[in-house]
């Protein structure tokens, strides 16, 4: 059995020029990384150019790691810094029509199961789209991401208390959201 190499090994042969390295540090964060910028700016094209972005910064700011939180932290900070300029610059163009459908990587056998999933997967992304920024970014560090109140609140560098109170608060706007959605389609 061979064992994946480390990010901090990957990072140190990434910075001798090692582009097989580089490609590998991309190639194992793209799919988080994309999800992410899908699931905060609520379609495929600026999920893209955030991860574009994301990586062009760290690859011109890759030294600078100090390996005092672990690459992927300090790869999903960068995004999120990132993600809250687009959003800032792009929260008037955003619109509930560009989202775009997430389809899950299970095997259904009944399509009328995967309606159904897809149709609550999205409207959850159309309630997410609803959160204020600083809410929504806590859902998606929560139940996305995995991590707990105070990873959430390092990473964002807030106080616990504001990490709980911002996901909570979230949390009870999805539910009236959801239920509000699910009122109008019965």
């Amino acid at each position: 059995m061979v064992l994946a190499p480390s990010d901090e090994r990957l990072v140190k042969l990434a910075l001798t020029n090692n582009k097989k390295a580089w490609l590998q540090l991309v190639k194992r964060y793209e799919g988080l990384l994309y999800n992410y910028g899908l699931r905060m700016l609520g379609n495929s094209d600026d999920a893209l150019d955030l991860m574009q972005d994301v990586y062009l910064s760290v690859f011109r700011s890759l030294s600078s790691w100090r390996q005092e939180s672990s690459f992927k932290t300090w790869l999903m900070t960068i995004a999120h810094r990132r993600c809250v300029e687009q959003y800032r610059k792009r929260r008037d163009e955003v619109s509930d029509e560009g989202m775009e459908e997430q389809y899950s990587t299970d095997v259904w056998h009944h399509p009328e199961q995967v309606v159904a999933r897809q149709q609550k997967g999205q409207r959850l992304l159309q309630a997410m789209q609803q959160l204020p920024m600083e809410q929504r970014v806590v859902v998606e560090l929560k139940f996305f991401q995995h991590l707990s109140h105070k990873e959430i609140a390092e990473q964002l560098e807030i106080s616990l208390n504001t990490a709980k109170s911002r996901f909570y608060a979230a949390i009870e706007k999805l539910q009236t959201l959801i239920e509000v959605d699910d009122d109008e389609t019965t």
